[in-house]
């Protein structure tokens, strides 16, 4: 039997039994949908939380005071030296550094004399905006002040808008905390980031800072390195110079690169996990192309021994039993795929911000896995089939 042969019978067979074969897809494609459409959500969460976490950059390594583990009672009673400024110049020093910014952060009362509000203020060097990405709208940010702690504030932008509206704020004074500033300018939109809102805070000097929370040390100091160097060896050169400054490793490091990688990997077993609940009921469909084989094979029985009697072989006969099983999940498969493109799709543009994501990858994947589907489901039906014996086979006529 010549293949173009074999694919006009598997043809003529599916449109015989129309409505059979249309059902028998559509339990495939429900099953491809749903493994398709649970993959896509997966990807959308893991894209989106890759990307609050990245909001910052991937080229930073965060110091904070204190270790996160203690050893006994002894490492308890250990004191701890908080970070300082001069630790941050010291950081700022080492080779492929291109920014750091020592933060200490409060809870203040902020008030222009008309409105007053709470909000969080922090301290922070010159170089923030290079190392947390954040833009300058209006006015400049504060300066490289090494002598003292002048008082300048740099406003976020809600707190521009609830505080002066649409009135240009640069050059009025505002009460932080019970100390007077001059606003020097304005933050552009930074929006939420894992939670907490950047828009509405208030950036003043880190020596300010540390005397109107009265704190004795910076709580974090984040150093922004290069692309000609990595994240393991800036900690490594990080760790070294706190430690002999410290004369104890009291401080605790915190690689971005390093989380995102960690993080990757669990979000991409999260979306394997996730689509494979929707994998049940893909066996579903492939126990119903199962069931629909098995009937077909009873209904045809005067066909194969037709088939058998004019020579076709017993490997011919399970190709073609295998083709019509693998052509139906296979359109099954195109279908499914379709319907999620286009729900996706469809969502996106009533929801543009809604976590889903279609990777072309995952697609294929899923198509791959339907006609596996079918092939797996027929095997049983078409072996029955290639061991009919021709003369009691047409005896079924």
């Amino acid at each position: 039997m010549r293949m173009s042969d074999g694919l006009r019978w598997v043809n003529r067979s599916l449109l015989a039994q129309r409505q059979r074969s249309v059902l028998t897809a559509l339990g495939i494609a429900i099953g491809i949908a749903a493994v398709a459409l649970l993959t896509s959500v997966g990807e959308g969460l893991r894209l989106y939380l890759l990307d609050t976490f990245s909001t910052f950059g991937t080229r930073i390594v965060s110091v904070s005071s204190g270790k996160t583990s203690t050893e006994g009672m002894a490492g308890m009673l250990n004191s701890v030296r908080p970070l300082t400024l001069e630790d941050a110049r010291a950081l700022r020093r080492l080779p492929y550094v291109e920014a750091v910014t020592p933060m200490v952060q409060g809870s203040v009362k902020v008030d222009n004399g008309e409105r007053r509000r709470d909000t969080e203020v922090f301290g922070v060097g010159p170089e923030m905006p290079r190392a947390w990405r954040m833009q300058v709208a209006l006015g400049r940010f504060l300066p490289d002040d090494e002598t003292g702690a002048r008082p300048y504030v740099v406003l976020g932008y809600k707190v521009r808008r609830e505080l002066f509206g649409d009135a240009n704020p640069l050059g009025a004074k505002l009460r932080i905390g019970g100390s007077r500033f001059l606003v020097i300018g304005v933050m552009a939109s930074k929006g939420q980031t894992l939670g907490f809102d950047m828009d509405d805070v208030v950036f003043i000097p880190t020596r300010s800072a540390l005397q109107l929370l009265n704190k004795e040390g910076v709580g974090e100091i984040d150093i922004i390195f290069s692309e000609q160097t990595t994240g393991a060896e800036t900690a490594t050169r990080v760790r070294n110079t706190l430690r002999a400054l410290h004369g104890a490793e009291d401080f605790t490091l915190f690689s971005q690169e390093d989380m995102l990688k960690s993080l990757d990997r669990i979000l991409h077993i999260i979306t394997l996990a996730i689509a494979s609940l929707g994998g049940i009921s893909l066996v579903v469909g492939g126990v119903g192309v199962a069931t629909i084989m098995t009937t077909a094979l009873r209904e045809r029985m005067a066909e194969i021994g037709l088939l058998r009697a004019l020579g076709a072989t017993r490997e011919q006969t399970l190709l073609l039993f295998l083709g019509e099983a693998v052509v139906l999940s296979g359109i099954g498969g195109i279908a499914g795929i379709t319907l999620v493109v286009g729900l996706v799709g469809g969502l996106k543009l009533l929801i543009p911000g809604l976590p889903l994501a279609l990777q072309p990858m995952y697609l294929a994947a899923a198509w791959l896995l339907s006609t596996l589907v079918g092939l797996l489901a027929g095997i049983f039906p078409a072996w029955r089939a290639s061991l009919l014996d021709p003369i009691e086979a047409l005896r079924q006529e």
